[in-house]
């Protein structure tokens, strides 16, 4: 049976990664997966996480599993950390959450729950969006349209045209919104941009669903989900797919959850038993120790207080990497550039054509995707000087 399988490609973003790891040259430039990279090219461990983590060894008593919605302290803290402790729907217990492997296992049970409530439901995706978003929901049998997002012209958002799409959105119909720092483009959604999307949800009826994975590395923690608050202050019914990932470091801890705002405390409870159902017959069990591990942060006043500092200074260095890159590759180019500074979070489209991108990585080690999309926190003092020259060389 096996053997009449034929083998994939690689994922193209994990392929370009791995390309990258086998070259030999020196100044290779790695922005091909989306992870935080410091001045020295590596991904941290947060101070704040280390300490949880001696206190949990020195605590911790059993490896027996962790209850099915996950850790109680993650689980509050993420609430509150992305709802807000003054949420009405909060404080009424209109949201329910659990615990997930990580922003994707988030994104699955959110599927999961909406086939659930509404077989093959239409999801409204972004053009473009983070190319995994499809295979996550589109695998239990949701179906799709795209609604117009990314003008490359003017390197932000169409909203006019994201507006026109999404008013073909109906009852019964899932949103997906990028919650902040868009990825693959980086351009967000304005604060008034958000209020009239939470109009047309009024009046169209469909339900957003809010992919929230860099909460803290586009303006700040609060600055990052004004408009989400906005939002479900204002919707009933509103679901939100959240990862550790990057604004904690516990990438490889898998650290997820999957919220639901609903309309009563009653069907809070019912989304909740579905969801933990859907986990069951997917993954049983969530993991433990990334869950515990952000629940002690979020739930310690210091190691709180700690982490929020650790994260306020890389989303500093993000935007400073912003600045660099917008007025040297506008000085070095001749070509305006400043849209990278507008721009929110790790990522963003440099404009380059994929012969531009090919060449970069063939003649001069800088590996982007052909899309020419890069992750900026790839970016440090020691090849900044190096990634500048080569766009030129490309470019000119």
């Amino acid at each position: 049976m096996l053997e009449q399988l034929s083998e994939l490609p690689d994922d193209p973003i994990l392929g370009l990664a791995a390309e990258c790891r086998s070259d030999p040259n020196p100044e290779k430039v790695d922005l091909t997966v989306g992870i935080y990279m410091d001045e020295s090219g590596h991904c941290p461990i947060f101070k704040s996480i280390a300490r949880a983590q001696e206190k949990l060894i020195d605590e911790e008593l059993t490896k027996a599993y962790i209850p099915a919605v996950g850790d109680e302290a993650f689980n509050i803290g993420m609430r509150e950390l992305i709802f807000g402790s003054d949420s009405s729907a909060l404080n009424d217990g209109r949201i329910s959450s659990i615990q997930t492997p990580g922003g994707c296992g988030a994104l699955r049970i959110g599927a999961e729950v909406i086939q659930s409530a509404a077989p093959g439901a239409k999801v409204w995706v972004s053009d473009p969006t983070w190319p995994v978003h499809i295979p996550l929901l589109g695998s239990v049998g949701l179906n799709f349209e795209t609604y117009r997002y990314y003008d490359p012209e003017t390197h932000g958002v169409d909203f006019s045209m994201m507006l026109d799409d999404l008013s073909n959105a109906q009852k019964g119909d899932v949103v997906l919104l990028h919650g902040c720092c868009h990825n693959p483009c980086g351009a967000d959604l304005t604060m008034d941009q958000w209020k009239q999307l939470t109009q047309l949800s009024q009046q169209q009826g469909f339900t957003p669903m809010i992919d929230l994975a860099y909460q803290g590395l586009g303006a700040g923690l609060e600055d990052d989900v004004a408009g989400l608050r906005f939002l479900a202050d204002n919707v009933e019914e509103v679901i939100v797919a959240a990862s550790c990932s990057k604004n904690m470091g516990l990438y490889r801890e898998r650290t997820g959850i999957i919220l639901f705002q609903s309309e009563s405390s009653s069907s809070a409870r019912a989304i909740a038993s579905q969801a933990k159902v859907a986990a069951r017959r997917v993954y049983s069990m969530p993991p433990a120790h990334g869950g515990i591990l952000a629940g002690l942060v979020l739930s310690d006043s210091k190691l709180k207080e700690d982490w929020i500092a650790e994260l306020d200074a890389m989303c500093i260095r993000i935007n400073s990497l912003r600045d660099q890159l917008s007025t040297h590759l506008t000085a070095a180019c001749g070509r305006d550039f400043d849209f990278i500074r507008r721009e929110n979070g790790m990522f963003s489209f440099l404009g380059l054509t994929s012969e531009q991108a090919k060449s970069l990585r063939s003649e001069h080690s800088v590996y982007m995707l052909d899309s020419s999309r890069i992750n900026v926190a790839g970016i440090n003092a020691n090849n900044i000087d190096y990634f500048v020259k080569s766009i030129a060389r490309v470019t000119n």
